[in-house]
């Protein structure tokens, strides 16, 4: 759904040369023409308009002095630096442009009539004047020489074996006669100059030939093969038209055909058989075709024309139209009448070989013309709803129509047809916001027709309905009206003679002033013209476009674009650079465009589709160059961009990866854009989507979620971008348009939290809004069915932009029960009956389902159902139920109610048996209340309820009872049902404490028995647990006599003690036993020595002293000095031991990396297996990922952790256990403080000064010690380094591999304590100062 837009022109005309062109041609690389008259040559340069070189063939005798003489052909040969000519006397001429040298190569007798170079200029063709055809190399050696005219059909000459022959067919009315009728062959048209044409296939491997027949005088086209063998011949084609054109794509041959009430451009296969036609837009001999010319890409169809003479005073025009096609339709895209007569006569015309869209025009008055053609999608421009997103194709004197905001209609289809009297050339859109559904059309006799959309009723001839409407369906498209046609007046109608399309980039801009560029035929120079409509006196008269002002720009103008918001107009040159031109202005001032730092913009590269667009804040020129190099000012934002489109705050753009990527530019810059377009993947869901191959952006759909695309095939695909639809949504949401948004995302499959989530506060305000929009008990409850905790805009559709300002939102797992309980109290105030079933979803559908109330409900219903119309059933509602919920679910919760009517209803509508629960339900009623309300919630499993229902029965179901108080643990709750002085309490309480006896809580055990007075076992759980204080409380409690209470304190004693508790087991014994001396012993075994001086003097058995304590203290001080050696030992010799595994582990780490480097140039050869498994290989047996070992126990998984660390010498994992080692021996030290501390003070006091000397100095030695060795153990540096990879210039994939190997195995991330080192305590005062 495109047009070809006028992007360029270069004219150059009244060229100082003698006599009159006859033809052209291109040095592409020089950028020159050669044009070829009676006199000779001359090289001209159309962009500097001066003439090169002058190259004269009459004085060489080349030509006749009279002027009779003929150039046939002219060829640029690129290798050679020269020219071939070919004169129709024979002579072919290679002239050397530099030098100026002549050469003639070769010469037919018989006279040359067409001169053809293959594409790779490889071999070249000659048609003599004996109807031969020559072929020779580049170097003008002939290979071969055929005649033109052969009898056999080629190479390709079809085989029959008789099925299906005409003489076998039924005829019809025609009867057996018609298979036995002669064919007539009809003669050449009688307009045919009956010379030869010859056309080459692309690739150079085949060329055809036309010509016409001598025997029977109609024309024929031949496919020859590079070897000139003849492949070929066409079927007999009556009318067959002289031109000939094979597409550069290689698939057609076009030609055209005279039919009895019109003219066809036909198309042949290279088998010979026709494929194809379209009708050119003229009568039967009204024109003659001149010349059929493809362009370089096959996408567009030259059709040279000029009218045949009918009246004696009659204007000939000459015609070149430009054709497309698009599925399967051809399409008159252009059409520019010249005079037939005069200085304006084309004499040739062709198209550029390198770019593709550029025709080259040369006229017979030396007036040079190239046009240079885009394509663009003609689409209106505004951005709300009124906008009917309309899209205009031009077709020669149609332009087609489609209103995508109602109906996708599929080209070559349209909404409606707009008819012309004469090829349109260009369609523009008003710009203006709010009409932008109008359009003007300018045409090729420069009128502009102006169709407006109003509420005007009459109905208007130009215009008629296309794929809508029709056949008894009425239209509700509001159609345009044809307002005026408007005859565009110039100022020089001499110029306007030469070059049909004077005015280009035709921009509404204003309600009657148009913007149209013109270019200077004499000077790089652009004039823009403001056209203003100047209405007819009368109605029915056709007005005029006059030129009010006009201002002149240095440079070719090539693009302009306007936005319909800002009102801004942005020029693009020629050279690139950007113009913003002030028209509002009075002095219509022409400004260089500046980006944000206040530079002059300048594209790079030409750039054919231009837009404005606001991003950021600042108002930035978009550019896209037909190689797919996207601009936004001279930033080049990417390199992959097939089309992109601006709406609203979006911009859209599709891709060579097949994708349509959408971004936001209000809060976008250059940088996220280009991060954007540079990555295939993103993480947010919105921006990215993938479309198919090919794909164009048509239009968007304004306030709608359509995108529409077109495919490379003609066809239309409508999507919806997840980022427009998104936003479209939020739009809506924001209005408190419920409907809409509800509608676009149930159709969308967009998750339906979004409603609420985009802003919860204003949705629960505006609920009953929202039931009242929805107004659909289905789409009600589709609500309630996808609602879920989950905040969609955090994870689903996270906004485009976090804005500063976070929404309130509601508690954790309260959002789906807020929503249930304020939609439910909005409909029952609305309309209780008609949403019934929406407020029994709300029950249902609450984070814990109220079925109970539903139930209820339910059953209200079924008891009196309410007079009204839309009121709802028990029996619907129930049946509705039962899709939300498991029916045996429901059973379950109707039996919770204990209404048996209830039950029965749900029951009825199960798959239950009724022999199953039928006799289930009648003993149940049989029961007492209670007991059966205890039946039912034990078979549902609700045993709390269960029991106190069973409370209630009596003593007599009390083992009952306590039995299921037993088998469900329900202590806690069963004790709130009883009196705390009842013997069912205690009973339960015993029951209890034997319970947590079993499961070894001996405490809380023994607290619940004597709670209920069960002193014995009270005193058994006490003593279990140690604890002596309570023990002895329940002890007098049972009131035991003196000696047993001391037996009993022995034992206790005996208790504590093995749990190296002397002190507490020394006080029962002095207390409770009277055995003092037993108490000493004890508390000097717990070195308790200021416990046992105090119970020494305290009964006055001061001889204890020398026997026990003294001693005692001495063997204590002794076992210190030990141990202090033993650890001091064990510090020194692990600390040494880990200095060693360090340094052999950084030697060999070091050895394997220079092994790598070595091997750095093989390092290739090995492949990813190796690599991966020198890595395995290093973790030895400690790897056992893929082995049994992995699903062992979790207790075998505990013994492993403790093993897994061996002090044995070479294990792998040898510096982690000797770290663990280290840390034991330091921690166990800084343990001893306090004892060391308590033994110096008796040692002073029994004036075993040296002994505790001897200790305090041991001690503070092991101390500074570890203090010093702290830092070299526990290294900052070593921990990183064992953490870290080998990476870095010298590294390779092997050691890179290894090292992690070894990181995983040797640092595993459970033993990162082990590097955190243990703390010393400096300010705990353990030394005696007195000892010094």
């Amino acid at each position: 759904m495109r047009n070809l837009k006028l992007f360029r022109i270069l004219e150059f005309g009244d060229i100082q040369a003698p006599g009159k062109p006859q033809c052209f041609s291109l040095r592409t690389e020089q950028g020159t023409v050669i044009i070829g008259s009676e006199h000779g040559l001359m090289e001209v340069d159309p962009v500097t308009r001066e003439v090169k070189n002058e190259i004269p063939l009459v004085a060489e005798g080349f030509l006749p002095d009279d002027g009779s003489g003929c150039i046939v052909g002219i060829q640029d040969l690129l290798d050679q630096e020269s020219v071939c000519v070919a004169t129709a006397s024979g002579d072919v001429i290679l002239c050397n442009l530099s030098t100026h040298q002549l050469e003639c190569v070769g010469s037919v007798a018989s006279g040359i009539s067409v001169m053809s170079w293959s594409p790779d200029q490889e071999l070249v063709l000659l048609v003599t004047g004996q109807q031969t055809l020559v072929m020779m190399t580049k170097d003008f050696e002939p290979i071969m020489e055929q005649k033109i005219h052969q009898d056999d059909f080629g190479e390709s000459k079809f085989i029959t074996v008789g099925w299906g022959r005409k003489e076998t067919q039924f005829h019809g009315s025609e009867g057996r006669q018609a298979a036995f009728q002669m064919q007539m062959h009809e003669s050449a048209l009688p307009w045919d100059d009956h010379k030869p044409q010859v056309t080459w296939r692309g690739d150079g491997q085949f060329f055809a030939v036309s010509v016409v027949c001598p025997e029977t005088g109609a024309r024929k086209v031949r496919v020859w093969n590079r070897e000139f063998a003849l492949q070929s011949t066409s079927e007999p084609v009556a009318g067959l038209g002289p031109a000939l054109a094979w597409k550069p794509s290689g698939s057609l041959i076009a030609s055209t055909q005279d039919k009895p009430n019109q003219q066809d451009v036909v198309f042949f296969e290279k088998n010979g058989l026709l494929h194809g036609h379209f009708t050119l837009p003229f009568l039967k001999d009204e024109v003659k075709v001149n010349d059929l010319l493809w362009n370089a890409d096959s996408a567009v169809l030259a059709v040279w024309l000029e009218d045949l003479q009918r009246e004696e005073n009659s204007t000939l025009k000459t015609y070149v139209q430009l054709w497309t096609v698009g599925n399967y339709h051809w399409y008159l895209k252009q059409s520019l009448p010249f005079s037939a007569c005069g200085k304006s006569k084309i004499v040739s015309l062709m198209w550029d070989p390198v770019t593709p869209y550029r025709l080259h025009v040369l006229c017979q008055g030396w007036h040079y013309l190239c046009y240079d053609w885009h394509w663009t999608t003609d689409r209106s421009s505004g951005e709300n709803s009124s906008d009917m997103a309309n899209v205009a194709v031009i077709d020669g004197n149609r332009v087609l129509v489609t209103v995508f905001r109602q109906s996708i209609v599929p080209p070559p289809m349209c909404t409606y047809r707009l008819l012309l009297p004469h090829p349109a050339n260009q369609v523009m859109f008003f710009s203006h916001p709010k009409k932008s559904n109008d359009l003007a059309i300018l045409d090729a006799s420069n009128q502009v027709s102006v169709y407006k959309c109003d509420d005007s009723p009459s109905v208007d001839p130009t215009v008629r309905l296309g794929a809508v409407g029709g056949n008894g369906f009425k239209v509700s498209l509001r159609t345009p009206h044809l307002e005026k046609r408007y005859k565009i007046q110039f100022e020089n109608s001499e110029d306007q003679e030469v070059n049909p399309l004077k005015l280009s980039l035709l921009t509404w801009i204003q309600e009657d002033i148009f913007l149209a560029v013109s270019h200077s035929g004499s000077s790089s120079q652009s004039v823009i013209h403001h056209l203003t409509m100047t209405p007819s006196e009368t109605d029915d008269e056709q007005g005029q476009l006059n030129i009010s002002s006009s201002v002149t720009v240095d440079g070719v103008i090539i693009s302009l674009c306007c936005n319909s918001k800002t009102k801004s107009v942005a020029l693009q040159l020629a050279g690139g650079q950007i113009l913003k031109y002030l028209w509002e202005s009075p002095s219509l001032a022409v400004a260089p465009w500046k980006n944000p730092d206040g530079v002059p913009v300048r594209f790079p590269y030409p750039c054919t589709q231009t837009e404005l667009a606001v991003i950021g804040g600042e108002e930035c020129v978009l550019g896209l160059t037909d190689r797919c190099r996207f601009f936004i000012n001279d930033n080049e934002v990417a390199s992959n961009i097939t089309s992109f489109a601006v709406y609203d705050e979006f911009l859209l753009l599709t891709t060579h990866s097949h994708t349509c990527q959408c971004f936001c530019l209000t809060d976008a810059s250059f940088k996220t854009l280009q991060a954007g377009l540079g990555s295939s993947h993103m993480s947010n869901g919105e921006t990215l989507r993938k479309v198919e191959r090919g794909s164009r952006i048509v239009t968007v759909v304004p306030q709608d979620t359509k995108l529409v695309l077109q495919v490379p095939r003609g066809n239309l695909e409508v999507v919806c971008h997840r980022a427009l639809v998104l936003a479209q949504i939020r739009k809506w949401l924001d209005k408190l348009m419920f409907k809409e948004a509800f509608e676009c995302m149930r159709k969308l499959r967009i998750n339906l939290n979004l409603i609420h989530d985009h802003n919860p506060k204003v949705f629960l305000e505006n609920v009953e809004v929202f039931i009242r929009q929805i107004d659909s008990v289905n789409h009600i409850n589709l609500f309630f069915t996808e609602l879920k905790e989950e905040d969609v805009t955090k994870t689903m559709y996270p906004p485009p932009v976090t804005s500063a300002v976070q929404l309130p939102r509601d508690p954790e797992g309260r959002k789906v029960d807020l929503i249930c309980d304020a939609m439910r109290a909005a409909m029952e105030n609305l309309n209780p009956h008609k949403y019934c079933l929406s407020i029994l979803t709300s029950h249902v559908k609450k984070t814990t389902p109220e079925l109970e109330i539903v139930l209820q409900k339910v059953h209200e219903l079924q008891g009196n159902a309410p007079p009204v119309p839309d009121a709802v059933s028990a029996e619907e509602a129930l049946k509705y139920l039962l899709l939300l919920v498991d029916v045996n679910d429901l059973y379950d919760h109707s039996l919770g109610t204990y209404d048996f009517d209830l039950v029965l209803m749900v029951a009825e509508k199960s798959q239950k048996d009724p022999k199953e629960y039928l006799p289930f339900l009648n003993t149940l009623k049989k029961m007492e209340t209670n007991y059966q309300r205890f039946t039912i919630d034990k078979y549902l499993k609700r045993y709390e309820k269960a029991i106190g229902h069973l409370s209630k029965c009596g003593p007599e179901y009390f083992p009952e009872c306590l039995n299921l108080i037993k088998d469900k643990n329900l202590y806690n709750e069963a004790l709130k049902l009883y009196p705390p002085k009842s013997q069912q309490y205690k009973d339960i309480s015993i029951a209890y404490g034997e319970h947590l006896m079993q499961e070894r809580l001996y405490e809380p055990g023994g607290l619940v028995f004597a709670r209920c007075g069960a002193h014995e076992k009270a005193l058994d759980a006490f003593l279990a647990c140690g604890s002596w204080q309570q023990a002895l409380c329940v002890a007098a409690q049972l009131h035991l006599s003196r000696d047993q209470l001391a037996g009993f304190g022995r034992s206790l004693a005996g208790k504590l003690v093995e749990q190296r508790k002397h002190r507490d087991a020394a006080t029962v014994l002095e207390q409770y036993a009277q055995d003092y001396e037993e108490a000493v012993l004890l508390l000097l075994e717990g070195a308790a020595w200021e416990e046992a001086l105090r119970l020494v003097y305290k009964y006055n058995r001061l001889d204890i002293i020398e026997t026990n304590i003294k001693p005692s203290i001495l063997e204590a001080q002794k076992n210190y000095m030990a141990f202090l050696d033993s650890q001091t030992a064990t510090f020194i010799r692990h600390k040494k031991r880990l200095l060693v595994v360090r340094e052999l582990k950084e030697q060999a780490q070091q050895v394997h990396l220079d092994d790598d480097v070595s091997r750095g140039q093989e390092s290739d050869l090995f492949s990813e297996t190796s690599s991966v498994m020198s890595g395995s290989d290093m973790s030895g047996k400690y790897s056992h990922s893929n082995s049994r070992i992995s699903a062992r126990s979790s207790k075998n998984r505990r013994k492993a952790e403790r093993k897994k660390h061996s002090l044995k010498e070479g294990s792998p994992l040898e510096d982690l256990a000797l770290l663990e080692a280290l840390n034991e021996v330091v921690q166990g030290t800084e343990k001893l403080k306090d004892e060391i501390h308590q033994i110096l003070k008796v040692l002073f006091l029994f004036e075993f000064d040296e002994k505790g000397r001897e200790l305090q100095k041991a001690f503070e030695d092991t101390l500074q010690l570890m203090e010093r060795s702290l830092p070299e153990i526990w290294t900052l540096t070593h921990q990183q380094n064992s953490a870290a990879p080998v990476l870095g210039p010298n590294s390779t994939a092997n050691s890179i591999m290894a090292s992690y190997q070894q990181q995983k195995t040797s640092v595993p991330v459970l033993d990162a304590e082990l590097f955190i080192p243990p703390k010393m305590n400096q300010k705990t005062q353990w030394k005696l100062n007195l000892l010094e």
